[in-house]
């Protein structure tokens, strides 16, 4: 599978995530065992209305579909894959009004289990916002409804 097959599975795979749509996380990279999220900064995110600060908790949704979504980059075919654990840590609080991004990697892919990593960091500097490693259990293509397979891989009529 080449980058462009990639980058359209993990956006049609994100565009089906109603979390991602009303924060509007969209897909900016996707390459083998790698891929990069936006999330748009915007007013309905602020966590404290006086700082304007992000709500951690739209960072975690970013985090945790990053690290979902990257099993795509990693597999050759689509399948669902739940999540068996997820660990966040914040760093430091994300600037008010600029996008934040999450770059997650897939770095091992065993039969039964993928394990990946991801950070959330803002272009403006570059500064780590948050670190996260999560494991995700793998149930097999046959497993995976196949309209929805088909969705994901683009093959619907």
């Amino acid at each position: 599978m080449n980058d462009e097959m990639r980058f359209g599975r993990v956006s049609r795979f994100v565009s089906t995530l109603a979390q991602a749509g009303e924060l509007g996380i969209e897909v900016t990279e996707a390459r083998e065992n790698r891929l990069i999220l936006r999330l748009p900064y915007s007013e309905k995110i602020i966590g404290n209305p006086e700082t304007r600060v992000i709500h951690g908790g739209a960072i975690t949704t970013l985090m945790d579909t990053a690290s979902g979504s990257v099993v795509i980059c990693a597999l050759p075919d689509f399948e669902l894959c739940p999540t068996l654990d997820l660990r966040v840590d914040y760093m430091r609080p994300a600037e008010p009004d600029q996008p934040v991004f999450a770059r997650a990697e897939a770095y091992r892919v065993t039969r039964n289990i993928i394990f990946t990593r991801c950070e959330a960091f803002q272009e403006s500097d570059g500064q780590t916002i948050a670190n996260c490693v999560a494991t995700f259990m793998r149930i097999g293509k046959e497993a995976t409804p196949k309209a929805y397979r088909d969705l994901i891989t683009g093959d619907v009529e």
